[in-house]
């Protein structure tokens, strides 16, 4: 079964219409999900696939306290060091779910550094990601080239 490894900005706490039919999509297929359990896009994610009363949904949290969990879904606790701050202790499970994936879905702001690292490890990985340009609301199905604005294309 495929699996899809959802997740995105914490400056997104909201999804659009068409962000909702994309993830609408993956339920009617009854495909597989993982998300974080991070405030932002994972929150805003697990909310809309807690409306629908999917349960094919995995929360990856690193550590042993999850931060969020709204359907009550089963959780993978994902070993980080507890002495790691911050977005290095977090990385942890987005590595892990990353591995666990065969593609990706990234709500991008334009600036987290967290959602394209995670866009890059699903690419180390050879697994294709469709990333979302919040700020231009569109989709992209290439990896921008990075350097300048201007190179990002879809």
């Amino acid at each position: 079964m495929t699996t899809i490894f959802l997740s995105g900005s914490r400056r997104i706490n909201r999804l659009d219409n068409r962000v909702r039919s994309r993830i609408q999509n993956m339920v009617d297929q009854n495909l597989h999900i993982v998300v974080g359990d991070a405030n932002g896009a994972d929150k805003a994610l697990q909310e809309y696939l807690a409306t629908q009363k999917y349960r094919n949904v995995l929360i990856f949290c690193s550590g042993q306290n999850c931060r969020n969990n709204m359907g009550s879904w089963s959780v993978v606790h994902v070993a980080a060091d507890p002495g790691l701050k911050g977005r290095a202790f977090y990385t942890q499970k987005d590595i892990a779910m990353a591995l666990k994936a065969d593609y990706g879905f990234v709500l991008w702001d334009g600036k987290s550094t967290g959602s394209m690292n995670n866009v890059f490890q699903l690419a180390k990985n050879g697994k294709k990601t469709v990333v979302y340009l919040s700020p231009e609301k569109r989709f992209l199905t290439r990896l921008p080239r990075f350097g300048t604005k201007k190179n990002i294309t879809d």
